[in-house]
């Protein structure tokens, strides 16, 4: 998930946050667990913060804020022929199967809301320094006040 937005942000930093599609502040997006997305997350965790994730956040994530092209919300009824349900396609996606960006007719990120109460803690700085940013072990429940 961006956390920051798009003032000074460096060439390189927002080539990586394009590539993770990542292109707007508090869009949030799912990628594969790899050697090479882990490393382009570490490379802009001044602006991002990631953890991973189960089953039931990427089901409410794909229910209330997934798209179709033309911004229409994501419903059992368009989903790709192969997936019966949200939650089947949700499956695909933990298991490492299936990447957000390989289905063509879904937007391969959520806008995201900012969230109510706000953050708890700053937004400048790491996790590990009481910040947001970076490897985050508490962003599924601010992800979940932000839907």
């Amino acid at each position: 998930m961006r956390v920051r937005g798009l003032v000074n942000v460096s060439h390189w930093a927002e080539k990586t946050l394009e590539n993770l599609n990542l292109k707007r502040k508090f869009n949030a997006t799912i990628v594969k667990e790899e050697s090479q997305t882990l490393g382009m997350l570490r490379k802009v965790k001044e602006h991002v913060a990631w953890k991973s994730v189960d089953v039931s956040i990427i089901n409410e994530l794909l229910e209330k804020r997934g798209k179709i092209k033309g911004w229409k919300t994501l419903t059992n009824d368009n989903l790709p022929k192969d997936y019966g349900s949200i939650t089947e396609l949700a499956n695909a996606i933990f298991t490492n199967n299936l990447n957000l960006s390989d289905i063509e007719s879904i937007k391969p990120w959520f806008s995201l809301s900012p969230p109510k109460g706000g953050f708890n803690r700053k937004t400048k700085t790491q996790f590990s320094q009481k910040g947001v940013l970076g490897e985050n072990n508490d962003l599924t429940e601010l992800i979940r006040r932000m839907i």
